[in-house]
């Protein structure tokens, strides 16, 4: 599993998750999509925006491997603003490919960076 140094291991202040720390043995967990309503806590919403800022500096429009990035919190994005990059995927493997759709996170997520400077 690839650890991606550097990368916030979590929302400071929070128990809010990034990444994790090791394998798990029994293999990755799925990455499947979560829909997000609009009554979810305001906590919450800003961790979605702070993981995405995150992956969007560490990443940019660059294919990145799935690696130790929390499945957790990869599924509130997967299908909308993260996407399957490999062809065809595999949801449990820590070396899934995945990119950024970049029109979709500045739609989603507008004032978590500077979209416009990488876009």
């Amino acid at each position: 599993m690839l650890k991606h140094r550097g990368f916030p291991g979590r929302l400071p202040g929070s128990d809010f998750q990034f990444t994790i720390r090791r394998a798990n043995p029994k293999g990755a967990t799925p990455i499947e999509r979560r829909e997000r309503r609009n009554d979810r806590k305001p906590a919450d919403r800003r961790a979605d925006a702070a993981f995405m800022a995150a992956l969007w500096e560490y990443f940019g429009d660059q294919p990145f491997e799935r690696g130790n990035l929390d499945a957790g919190r990869l599924n509130w994005l997967f299908g909308r603003e993260v996407l399957p990059h490999d062809d065809p995927f595999d949801p449990e493997n820590y070396e899934a490919m995945l990119v950024i759709d970049a029109r979709a996170a500045a739609a989603a997520f507008p004032d978590a960076t500077d979209w416009d400077a990488s876009a």
